[in-house]
């Protein structure tokens, strides 16, 4: 199956289809909204042949369907009726859990989006365990406004690395997983990595909006394969059986991202 993966963000919506060797990318901001996010897409995929869509909502979402209002674009979502509006079947998930359903590798995995926002989800044993964790207090604020783009421009490189550190580290000790991926579009702001942590890939959330349908790493173009999206997914356990990638459950309900 074609699929096209949609990766909406505060900042970009950006979007690859099943076959495609370049992502294509608009502006989003506080004034998209659902409709505009749609003709948008539908009018950079003309030429791309797709029979499904997947969307990475920065949002909460369960049953498929966002249930609160994104924190950095217009309102509209939750009542948008997203197949409708593609005129193909629609799996929508939350942003940050497509990312880390892309980066996943084995055991217990902690993702953290550095966007707009602070994205956050875990996978245990392939099973995303969606998160929301942007919005808990951490010291005179939130996460998210200590380590997401409004820290960055607040505060200045130098000291939103130092609570990017100081958030990887608490986060770890409570969570304890065995790997941490940080993604995002800030995470190359860093001048290194907290201890134990890998770099995500954009690309990554493409991959996980294919995986939600079941694509194997052979539907991955080129390009992005080669931009680090493909190792995520060769290191996922596979049905010796049938020698294809094991189709995971995916969550129902998931959690704010960007």
């Amino acid at each position: 199956m074609d699929v096209l993966s949609v990766d909406v963000g505060g900042t970009h919506v950006k979007l690859l289809a099943t076959g495609q060797d370049e992502p294509r990318k608009f502006v989003s901001g506080p004034k998209l909204t659902p409709r505009q996010m749609v003709t948008q897409v539908r009018k950079l995929a003309q030429g791309w042949t797709y029979q499904a869509a997947s969307i990475g909502y920065p949002g909460v979402v369960t049953h498929n369907r966002p249930i609160s209002e994104p924190h950095n674009l217009a309102s509209g979502w939750v009542a948008f009726n997203f197949e409708k509006a593609f005129r193909v079947p629609v799996k929508v998930i939350n942003d940050a859990a497509m990312q880390a359903l892309g980066s996943y590798k084995k055991g217990r995995m902690l993702f953290l989006g550095l966007g707009t926002g602070l994205g956050s989800a875990m996978i245990v044993d392939g099973d995303v365990q969606p998160m929301e964790l942007a919005h808990l207090p951490y010291k005179h604020a939130t996460y998210e406004d200590y380590v997401g783009l409004r820290g960055f421009q607040r505060m200045g490189p130098k000291k939103w690395q130092s609570h990017v550190f100081d958030v990887v580290a608490l986060l770890s000790a409570a969570l304890e997983p065995d790997d941490i991926v940080l993604g995002g579009g800030n995470v190359r702001e860093l001048k290194q990595l907290p201890p134990g942590c890998r770099a995500g890939n954009n690309a990554n959330a493409f991959l996980g909006g294919f995986r939600l349908w079941g694509n194997a790493v052979e539907h991955l173009p080129g390009s992005v394969a080669g931009s680090g999206a493909a190792a995520a997914v060769e290191d996922l356990p596979l049905d010796k059986k049938k020698g294809k990638e094991k189709t995971r459950k995916t969550p129902q309900r998931s959690a704010k991202g960007d």
